[in-house]
């Protein structure tokens, strides 16, 4: 596979127009009713025009049979080597909320959730509560401190937010405190290496604080932290892909996410339809759009089979307004697949497909698993999109003599 060094020296600035897609957790599996995955179960007549006209495949985002997390999936579709460049979840949510990290900070992704009286954890999102209550309760903890170690706690959406640690000597290598599902208590966090015991006893009094005081507040009558990291330094796709790259996301985790690769983050509402509304305001300042779709990945995660189908219905109406731009390249995957039945991320490759001018239009008739298993891209690695993109948009130059 061709590295970013590599990519980087035949990369040319034009002013063809990319658009990445990404509906969040797309990938299904069938319904033991119908035989129908929610993206089949859909009615997507203009997904499947795109796919008529371009050529598909399915793809792995890290590796065949590894589940990916929403970070590592990402920055696969952006050209990055998931097993090479890590970005902790915690930097990315403090990010896409705009906190200003200092450096030698540690952030981390928290869930407030439920625990029941024998310590066992009966719902990891305590229901999904509102933003506002999750304001209020950040309000609860914000500002306490253990030893000399500030702890600043903002809330994210929903049942998340942020809490960072601040202070003299921190390191990040700390295990999750989430075991990632109900029915099992939680973890202790552990150092995973030999600098990070101070963190991890720092972590451990805090979230010992914040359990007696949201005791209370049932529900959200404990907290689950994962993610701990510092700030990562990453290449740029401005200047590995000589892009002036743009990120459409409502949700703050993408918002940090395309930040920390260098995207400028576009102000946006929430609704799908929003989100296209704000690419047609702005299509003339950019060169590389990446569109973030959250609902698809919340429906399956909560096993809502017809909801996930529904969303992606109406994905499907509002693409009308993305083609209208006409795109020289347009691609639509997921990170991940998310299958309803699952109720979870899934080690299942993922649909895909790309429409430009210039590429060779293959058998596909329908945009879905099945049809995209038959693409002529075959199965294959998501770092190998940014490559097809910028082909399809002639912005490589030739590679050698």
């Amino acid at each position: 596979m061709i590295g970013l060094d590599q990519i980087k020296d035949i990369t040319r600035s034009t002013p063809s127009k990319i658009v990445l897609l990404v509906i969040d957790g797309l990938g299904g599996l069938p319904h033991p009713e119908t035989g129908k995955t929610e993206l089949e179960t859909a009615n997507t007549p203009n997904l499947d025009r795109l796919a008529k006209e371009g050529i598909c495949g399915l793809v792995d985002t890290v590796s065949p049979g590894i589940t990916p997390g929403s970070a590592p999936g990402h920055l696969a579709l952006f050209g990055y080597d998931p097993l090479k460049f890590t970005v902790g979840r915690g930097v990315l949510e403090a990010l896409g909320i705009d906190f200003e990290l200092q450096e030698g900070d540690i952030a981390a992704r928290g869930n407030f959730c439920t625990m029941d009286k024998n310590g066992i954890i009966t719902d990891r999102r305590a229901g999904r509560i509102s933003t506002s209550k999750c304001t209020e309760l950040c309000q609860l903890l914000d500002g306490i401190k253990v030893d000399d170690v500030d702890l600043l706690v903002s809330p994210v959406r929903e049942h998340r937010f942020v809490v960072v640690f601040r202070g003299e000597g921190l390191e990040d290598e700390l295990s999750d405190s989430d075991p990632q599902r109900d029915g099992m208590p939680t973890k202790e966090v552990v150092p995973l290496a030999t600098g990070a015991a101070r963190a991890a006893h720092i972590v451990n009094k805090f979230i010992a604080q914040a359990k007696a005081t949201l005791a209370d507040h049932y529900p959200t009558n404990m907290v689950l932290l994962r993610g701990f990291a510092q700030y990562p330094n990453l290449p740029l796709m401005s200047e590995v892909f000589k892009l002036k790259p743009a990120a459409i996301a409502a949700y703050p985790m993408y918002r940090g996410l395309a930040k920390v690769v260098g995207m400028e983050v576009l102000a946006t509402g929430s609704t799908i339809q929003e989100e296209l509304e704000t690419l047609a305001q702005h299509y003339d300042s950019y060169d590389f759009f990446f569109i973030h779709i959250k609902g698809t990945d919340s429906a399956g995660e909560d096993g809502d089979f017809d909801r996930k189908a529904g969303i992606i219905e109406e994905v499907d109406i509002a693409l009308a307004s993305l083609t209208s731009l006409n795109p020289d390249v347009i691609i639509v995957t997921a990170d991940h697949s998310t299958p309803a039945l699952l109720k979870g991320h899934s080690w299942h490759p993922v649909p895909f497909l790309l429409r430009s001018n210039w590429c060779r239009p293959d058998q596909v008739q329908e945009f879905s698993e099945k049809a995209c298993s038959s693409g002529s891209l075959g199965r294959f690695l998501a770092t190998n999109i940014m490559p097809l993109a910028l082909a399809n948009a002639q912005k490589l130059s030739k590679f050698g003599a």
